[in-house]
């Protein structure tokens, strides 16, 4: 699924972001990427969908490597890979069955085929009422479900997430995160970055900390061999 071997990241003026990770992610894997604000948890994000490239190393994903992957390639990878923010970017002048369905639209799905499947991801994150409402009328753990719905669209075999319920009140965090097991417990592979240290501690999901660029900790190397994933 997602291989990082001895990946370095280093910009010219701010210096390295990420230094020499080591990890894998596997299939239907749920696993929390955590850390301190700089330790490079979103530069290891967007070089999954290789909106970066290593300086040092190499990224695999799903068969798709950083070495080599053309622009064909990545625009192919990223119809298969779902992506949330912590600010949503829904579009403000786009009802929420719009903004998802623009998802659709981008790839080229059948006209045919992009109502339905919109239908289908809004019944799922539960707002099968709010479709007609615009981002403007919705929540913010509204806005966030419109834009997993969004991200899921597609039928991606990974949901990247990066802080999906930092702009969010306890109780949205709650409802955002059990959203986000149920769609893990499908099938979807689920590798989410969070600040939030109580969602960390009350789960028993993996756990991949950084600082200062490294990876730092990793639970799934302190998991018994038998009981280990295979990845």
């Amino acid at each position: 699924m997602i291989r990082f071997t001895h990946v370095t990241k280093t910009y010219p003026r701010t210096g390295t972001a990420v230094q020499d990770v080591s990890l894998h992610i596997g299939k239907g894997e749920f696993a929390f990427l955590t850390g301190p604000s700089g330790a490079g948890k979103t530069t290891l994000l967007r070089m999954v969908y290789l909106e970066e490239r290593p300086t040092v190393g190499e990224v695999r994903v799903s068969g798709t490597s950083s070495l080599d992957a053309t622009k064909r390639d990545v625009a192919r990878l990223r119809r298969k890979l779902g992506i949330v923010f912590q600010d949503f970017r829904l579009l403000e002048n786009r009802t929420a069955e719009q903004n998802v369905a623009f998802a659709l639209e981008c790839t080229g799905a059948a006209p045919a085929t992009i109502a339905p499947r919109v239908a289908r991801v809004l019944g799922q994150v539960g707002l099968s009422s709010k479709g007609t409402a615009y981002p403007r009328e919705l929540s913010g753990g509204e806005q966030q479900r419109v834009a997993i719905a969004r991200a899921l669209v597609n039928d991606p075999f990974v949901l990247l997430a990066d802080e999906p319920t930092g702009n969010l009140d306890d109780r949205a965090t709650r409802g955002i995160f059990q959203l986000l097991r149920e769609i893990n417990a499908a099938g979807t592979a689920v590798l989410m970055a969070t600040h939030n240290l109580e969602l960390i501690r009350r789960s028993d999901l993996r756990t991949i900390e950084m600082n200062r660029g490294a990876v730092v900790y990793d639970s799934a190397e302190h998991v018994p061999p038998q009981e280990a994933m295979e990845i």
